[in-house]
């Protein structure tokens, strides 16, 4: 498996306005560094292809590279970011992908918004996220591309203080997720069974599934991480409290494909 990932250099650190890029509190520059290379080895580590991206210049959010694109196993969707200041993110990366070959199967257009990090696939059932950056025009051009690929499609609102989908639940393979089950309609579940946490906080269901049986976890994410070890799987706690800084969690710093 491929990881495309972006470690911060310097525009993550020099953000003039944090509320315009949704950034908390500014990151410590060596120890975010740090913390990336801690990722990106660790992955590699279990055998899998990590592949930088620069930073976009003027784009602190450029770190997070979940969200300007989404990758399926047929090619990649070209989103349109929902958080204005992170507009030509979708581009930089999609040229990035084009030029290893891989094939754009759609685009998100105008008056639409969408973000990765709203997009769960599993082998045959796409979850969507209707939040506060991907709109429902966005959920019904994200869902014309996806069901032509012959995924169900089911969709879900995201609530406060969720950003995506992504921080409510992960696919963990098989018939397996982990996610804020109290949070969902009773049905959007159906066929899979869910490892359940509680919304504590706005990462609670994100984290890293690396087949078969391998998941990367936020050292803080002490529920996720005593559950994950409990149903057997190998769960490795990583500090990522710099990008949780710029309200992301472990998947939004990769994008698998």
């Amino acid at each position: 498996m491929n990881f495309l990932m972006c470690e911060p250099h310097k525009a993550y650190f020099e953000v003039e306005d944090l509320k315009i890029h949704n950034i908390t509190e500014r990151a410590k520059i060596e120890t975010a560094i740090f913390q990336h290379r801690k990722l990106s080895s660790t992955i590699e580590s279990f055998g899998h292809k990590v592949i930088k991206a620069e930073e976009l210049k003027d784009h602190p959010n450029s770190v997070f590279t979940k969200d300007p694109v989404f990758c399926t196993p047929f090619g990649y969707i070209k989103m349109r970011m929902g958080l204005e200041s992170r507009r030509s993110e979708e581009e930089w990366l999609g040229n990035m992908l084009e030029s290893m070959g891989k094939n754009r199967i759609g685009e998100i257009t105008f008056p639409a918004t969408a973000e990765g990090g709203d997009v769960i696939l599993s082998d045959h059932v796409a979850f969507l996220g209707f939040s506060t950056r991907t709109n429902s025009e966005g959920i019904n051009q994200l869902s014309k591309i996806l069901s032509s690929l012959g995924y169900e499609i089911r969709v879900a609102k995201v609530p406060q203080p969720y950003l995506h989908l992504g921080g409510m639940m992960t696919f963990l393979g098989g018939k397996n997720l982990i996610g804020v089950k109290s949070l969902f309609e009773r049905d959007f579940f159906n066929d899979f069974k869910i490892l359940e946490v509680p919304s504590d906080n706005f990462i609670s269901g994100n984290v890293i599934f690396l087949p078969p049986d391998k998941i990367i976890a936020e050292k803080s994410n002490l529920t996720a991480i005593k559950i994950l070890k409990k149903f057997g799987f190998e769960v490795h706690e990583i500090d990522l409290s710099e990008f949780v800084k710029g309200t992301g969690g472990p998947t939004c710093l990769v994008q698998q494909f």
